[in-house]
This record gives C-alpha cells, sequence and structure tokens, in this order.
C-alpha cells in the first residue's frame, strides 16, 4: 500500500502547491513511484505547476462516475516516476465527496510507494476530503506571525483525525533576515507547533518563476538541495535541515546580506 501524505497549509500564498510539487520531484528522483494528486477541485493549480494541463483529457471526476479509467486520468511526468491525477475542473467542490474520494485513494494505493495530495487552502469541506483519505500530513507554514497562527489552527484540526504522523515544512525563509534575527528562527516554529520539522526551504525567486511556468522539475537551486533534504529525512529519518543562512556567514556572506538589505 502506498504512504498517503496530505499536504495542508491554514492559508493560501504559502507555497503548498509547489511544495507539494517539488517534493513529488525530490521523491521521483530518488526511484520513489510517486502520485500527486490535485485536491483542491475547480482550480487544478498541480498540473499548471507542472505544465501537464494541456495534455489532461480525464480528471478525477471522471474516474469517480465512470466515465473513464482510472489509468486514463493519470499522467506521468517525462523522465521520471512522477504522476499526476488532475483535480476536478467542471465540478464544484461539494460534488466530490469524501467517501468517494477516499475510496479513489483505496484503489490507487496499491499502484504507487507514495501518493501526496495536495489539499485545498483553509478549512472548509476540501480540507476534510484531503485529510480523511490520508495517513500522514505535511503542515507548510511560512515564517511569519499570521502564518504560523494559522498553521496552528490546521493542527489543532488535523489532531482530531487518526493520522500516523505531523511534520513541518518552513518555506520562504530569507537567510540574510534570519542571520540577523529579524525573522522566526524555523526551530522555534517547531516548538511553538509541537511538531518536529520535516525541512526547511529558502526563499527562492528561481522556485517561484518555474512554478508560474510550469518547469518545477527543472529548477536548479538551493531550494532544490533542500527539499532533496526534507524528503531524505520523510524516507530514512536522516535529520538534516537545510541552513538558508549558510552563505550569509563570514565577510562575503556579510557583503551578501548588506546588499540585499539595500536591494
Amino acid at each position: 500500500m502506498s504512504n498517503t501524505v496530505v499536504v495542508t497549509s491554514g492559508k493560501g500564498g504559502v507555497g503548498k502547491t509547489t511544495v507539494t510539487a517539488s517534493m513529488g520531484f525530490a521523491l521521483a528522483a530518488r526511484g520513489v513511484n510517486t502520485l500527486l494528486i490535485d485536491g483542491d477541485v475547480g482550480l487544478n493549480n498541480l498540473d499548471v505547476a507542472l505544465g501537464m494541463e494541456n495534455r489532461a483529457a480525464y480528471d478525477m471526476a471522471d474516474v469517480m462516475t465512470g466515465k473513464c479509467r482510472v489509468a486514463q486520468a493519470i499522467l506521468q511526468v517525462p523522465g521520471y516516476p512522477l504522476y499526476i491525477m488532475p483535480s476536478a475542473h467542471a465540478v464544484y467542490s461539494e460534488q466530490i465527496k469524501a467517501g468517494d474520494f477516499r475510496a479513489l485513494i483505496a484503489r490507487l494505493g496499491g499502484s504507487f510507494d507514495y501518493i501526496l495530495i495536495d489539499c485545498p487552502a483553509g478549512i472548509e469541506g476540501g480540507f476534510h476530503r484531503a485529510v480523511s483519505a490520508s495517513e500522514y500530513a505535511i503542515v507548510v507554514t511560512t515564517p511569519h506571525v499570521s502564518a504560523v497562527r494559522d498553521a496552528d489552527k490546521v493542527i489543532t484540526l488535523l489532531s482530531g483525525y487518526e493520522l500516523r504522523g505531523i511534520s513541518l515544512i518552513v518555506n520562504r525563509v530569507r537567510g540574510d533576515l534570519l542571520a540577523r534575527g529579524e525573522t522566526l528562527e524555523p526551530k522555534e516554529i517547531s516548538r511553538l507547533l509541537r511538531y518536529p520539522l520535516l525541512g526547511v526551504i529558502p526563499e527562492d525567486d528561481e522556485i517561484t518563476v518555474c512554478s508560474q511556468l510550469g518547469r518545477i522539475g527543472m529548477a536548479e537551486s538551493s531550494s532544490r538541495a533542500a527539499f532533496e533534504m526534507a524528503v531524505g529525512n520523510m524516507l530514512t529519518g536522516e535529520g538534516r535541515i537545510y541552513d538558508p543562512t549558510a552563505k550569509y556567514r563570514g565577510i562575503i556572506g556579510a557583503l551578501r546580506s548588506h546588499f540585499r538589505r539595500r536591494a
């Protein structure tokens, strides 16, 4: 059976879809057979981030209604053991029932090592649908007080489900601010939220651009190394956390920090 992981957050705008896609690529790069499912019914952001939106002939709703076979609604990312099932785009979120979604995940479970579900932002019905079908949860936040507060609310809701584990990814961490003590420390966020860090992802303009262009798997950057560490922690408990402050240490690092502050 697959390890089914919901990637969730307390609010939109923290990079949850980018995290889901990047974690999928990092898993696939290790040879892990991985399926990504867009749980945000009606929006279809995940297939756009992967550059797959024009290849989708069928979607989740088509499988559930018997319009197509499961295999017809699953697209493979070229060159990787990475697959995606697009969200339903022609129905309302309320039309996809939690029980039907869980049944779909159960049908898919024997075919993949990992299933990552990109959860809708917020705590409405789509949240319950995605979480109730999952064994594990990754909560994505940023080092902003409002995002951490929203993450805390989501973790409180997650505690009401029978999950086998909850972990945190702190996304969009600016290493220069962290080095100067001007933003929340990821370890402090972990302490406040009472769950372990799975990964720390640096602020990265390149991956933002790649996400917008549907080319996430092509991003060669510091964030890619950070996602590889996070996946290592998920698979084997390696315990390696990316340090965004590394390039801001020493004389050269101080100059980088100075010029970034003035930019």
